[in-house]
């Protein structure tokens, strides 16, 4: 019969709620953003970089545009508490072709407009703080091509 000294299960123990401890955090921080913490010092500028619309999509009307944000978390957070956080969140303002329907998007997920008119549009995009002030902007020229009139043999 073998024969673990009393410290080796002890610290077994130790270990094995340890481990239970960490899987239960683990379970409960799933699709939790990364905690913040008061600004304690100045950040550098953050930035907003706009790629080109998909064209495989844009093709079939929809335009689909990503994004990446730099000393910037974009996150649906609001108020004057959030604006002075750290790391720096914030959400994007936009709007296309000038309309007064801007909407705020909030989350790192690309941007998707459907439903535009063949033709030239823009987008612009900008960067907010949690109490809408604009960071940083982009404008996008995007043009949705004439979609193919329906064949003869469709039915």
């Amino acid at each position: 019969m073998l024969r673990l000294p009393f410290r080796h299960l002890v610290l077994s123990a130790a270990g094995a709620v340890f481990c239970v401890m960490a899987s239960a955090q683990a379970a409960t921080d799933i699709g939790r953003p990364a905690a913040v913490v008061p600004l304690q010092s100045e950040e550098p500028a953050p930035r907003l970089v706009v790629y080109p619309a998909l064209a495989a999509p844009l093709a079939r009307g929809v335009v689909i545009v990503q994004y990446r944000t730099e000393n910037a978390r974009i996150i649906p957070v609001f108020g004057q508490a959030a604006v002075e956080v750290s790391p720096r969140v914030g959400h994007l303002h936009v709007t296309v072709d000038e309309r007064p329907g801007t909407w705020a998007h909030t989350s790192g997920d690309p941007i998707i407009v459907m439903g535009l008119a063949p033709g030239p549009h823009t987008m612009r995009i900008e960067l907010a703080d949690p109490n809408h002030r604009i960071l940083a902007s982009e404008t996008l020229a995007v043009t949705v091509p004439a979609q193919g009139t329906p064949s003869a043999h469709a039915h």
